[in-house]
């Protein structure tokens, strides 16, 4: 299985809303256990674990940027012979409050340029995704928000959201599309967000 990992290379955009899928990861329980290698134009690891034998994941965090992820996804899922049913991307979404998650399979791509080009890169929309919600900017152009740093109120409750999420992701990695869908559709992690 790939786990996708979207967001953008570079200090200045670590901490940004669009780099939560990035941020998150770090909070899986066997993070310091991965061994990262530049490979397919990002950062690639891999994980056997041991409560799973036979089981081996593949993690890649494309460094291409944002707006070309499906590059470096594309390559990866080639050299690896993976089915697109093996895929799982994790991103940012605007569409889903913030401490809400979602798992999905396939859908639209609700104008977010990572999915879009992994779409692009791939030929098909039909890739499943894991959407960490950061609610949509109340007005205003959408680039400088995504780009931007977390609020105050939001920056207070970011670990407790990470970490719940990476928990989920840890203990849901060998279940199902369908049944993780029904089960965290859009599954509220931070109440009253």
């Amino acid at each position: 299985m790939l786990i996708a990992v979207l967001g953008n290379p570079g200090p200045e955009y670590a901490r940004t809303r669009h780099n939560i899928a990035w941020q998150m990861i770090e909070y899986l329980t066997f993070f310091p256990e991965l061994k990262w290698n530049s490979k397919f134009k990002g950062d690639l690891a891999i994980y056997k674990p041991e409560t799973i034998p036979g089981k081996t994941l593949y993690f890649i965090c494309p460094l291409t940027f944002m707006n070309l992820s499906g590059e470096s996804i594309a390559a990866a899922m080639r050299f690896f012979k993976l089915d697109i049913g093996d895929l799982l991307v994790i991103h940012d979404d605007l569409e889903l409050d913030f401490g809400v998650i979602g798992y999905k399979k396939g859908g639209g791509l609700a104008g977010h340029n990572g999915l879009r080009s992994v779409a692009a890169c791939l030929g098909t929309r039909d890739f499943n995704r894991l959407r960490m919600g950061i609610s949509k900017p109340s007005h205003g152009d959408i680039t400088p928000y995504v780009l931007g740093l977390f609020s105050e109120d939001e920056q207070a409750v970011l670990p407790t959201f990470l970490e719940a999420t990476a928990k989920i992701l840890e203990d849901n990695l060998i279940k199902d599309i369908d049944s993780l869908v029904k089960k965290y559709k859009k599954y509220q992690i931070i109440p009253g967000q």
